[in-house]
């Protein structure tokens, strides 16, 4: 069983609104049974908010209950049903500054390497712009003298697989023309 996410303040909501014993309270919260009675007594955690772990999916009210009637027995944290892996959200590519500069080379070499690619596909995968785009394949970049193509993978401005995921959307679109 892992600890709570703030356990003197998920203490403080079971002190005050269950019937759990100290021993309960304190194996759920992996604290010490003498640290729960001085919570209750008001000698620590004074002025801190409660933390309500049935509002927060953490415990079931049917489990508070369960182990109300019995004193021997002891919670159980109910699983989170978060997935592990968070979809991304939408809105602009964040690209650090020392990688900035890095973005006109990996663009050329998309250009290059390729062609298939639309712009917007571009613009997603490395996070720029359709002017700068533009500039680079009509050779009127102001740094168009310097700029050599190397790849966004390796410069650290995509992922293969997203450099793949794109290649085959584009290849699915040009199929089904």
């Amino acid at each position: 069983m892992s600890t709570p996410l703030m356990p003197k303040a998920t203490a403080i909501w079971l002190l005050e609104n269950t019937s759990l014993t100290f021993t309960q309270i304190a194996d759920y919260c992996q604290l010490h049974v003498l640290e729960i009675q001085a919570i209750a007594d008001g000698e620590i955690a004074v002025g801190m908010a409660p933390f309500d772990p049935i509002a927060h999916g953490t415990l079931s009210r049917e489990e508070v209950e369960r182990c109300s009637l019995d004193p021997n027995t002891r919670l159980a944290s109910t699983p989170l049903n978060t997935p592990l892996s968070h979809r991304k959200r939408g809105g602009g590519k964040y690209t650090p500054v020392s990688k900035r500069q890095d973005k006109p080379n990996a663009i050329a070499w998309l250009l290059k390497h390729h062609p298939e690619l639309s712009d917007a596909q571009i613009c997603r995968l490395l996070g720029t712009t359709n002017p700068t785009i533009h500039s680079l394949r009509n050779r009127t970049h102001w740094n168009a003298a310097n700029i050599r193509g190397k790849s966004p993978v390796l410069l650290g401005l995509c992922t293969q697989v997203e450099l793949n995921q794109a290649i085959a959307e584009s290849e699915a679109l040009q199929k089904s023309e």
